[in-house]
């Protein structure tokens, strides 16, 4: 049995939803749009991988989900527009909206205006823009709500990452202004911030030795593992149903225990002296 299938029960119901997925075609965002048709909602998802993204609508559509995908950029506005224009003329209605699709570009000193321009513009930007052409359809429905994915990295320093972090940052700040301005709409707006999940980027980094960095990089992490993406697609659809009624403008840390470890790390080098 893997992993996976040993972390959660599956999904809630959500049959009678129509959701967004934007960057559904891998890691999170995939793993989110599985759920979702998992427990039974009408999914659009975005992705600039063409071949890719049609591969996953394909076995979605097989295996008898609704699923449709859009290809295009997020960091451009006309095709943010056309992606919830597309779902509206599929489907009629959208309750549910993740923005999930991000720029990963981490650099400092050596950042160009173009690579600060492309983390903008497809995250907090991208975030935004859906969020703006989304809304008049998420207020027709009752228990409509937004998910943004934020990062562990929006609440630390790290080395050589001035883009990434600066954006994920403003998505924090951004997911409490929109859920103040959309709250008398009838909309959550909230966002999870993931920790080391074992996606491309991480599998990347990692050489594709996860047994090698798992260990190395687990003792960031009090659970001492990396994460899976279906772990942070569960705490997604938490934040979608109607479970978090009550919730908004927060964040939900999916991290393993990543933000709140101190300096000591996981204390397996250090001996704690006690006073009587």
């Amino acid at each position: 049995m893997t992993r996976e299938n040993e972390i959660l029960a599956p999904p809630e119901s959500f049959s009678d939803r129509v959701a967004i997925v934007t960057g559904g075609s891998s890691g999170i965002g995939l793993a989110t749009v599985e759920e979702l048709c998992n427990g039974g909602a009408r999914v659009a998802f975005s992705s600039y991988e063409e071949e890719l993204g049609k591969a996953v609508e394909d076995r979605l559509l097989h295996a008898g989900h609704q699923a449709l995908f859009c290809h295009g950029d997020m960091s451009d506005e006309q095709f943010c527009r056309q992606l919830v224009d597309r779902t509206i003329e599929k489907w009629g209605d959208i309750n549910l909206l993740v923005n999930n699709a991000f720029s990963f570009i981490a650099k400092g000193l050596d950042a160009t205006t173009e690579d600060w321009e492309r983390t903008m513009r497809v995250g907090p930007i991208g975030y935004a823009r859906m969020a703006q052409f989304a809304t008049p359809y998420l207020q027709k429905r009752r228990h409509s709500a937004v998910v943004n994915v934020s990062s562990v990295s929006a609440f630390v320093s790290q080395p050589n990452r001035w883009t990434y972090n600066s954006a994920k940052g403003a998505v924090e700040t951004l997911t409490k202004c929109m859920a103040l301005d959309l709250a008398p709409l009838g909309i959550r707006v909230n966002s999870v911030s993931p920790g080391w999940i074992w996606t491309r980027e991480v599998a990347k980094a990692a050489q594709n030795d996860r047994q090698r960095w798992e260990p190395v990089w687990g003792n960031f992490h009090m659970m001492r593992r990396f994460g899976e993406p279906v772990e942070v697609a569960r705490a997604i659809l938490f934040l979608l149903s109607p479970a978090a009624s009550f919730i908004t403008a927060a964040d939900l840390p999916v991290d393993g225990g990543y933000l709140g470890m101190g300096s000591e790390g996981l204390g397996l080098s250090t001996t704690f002296v006690g006073s009587q």
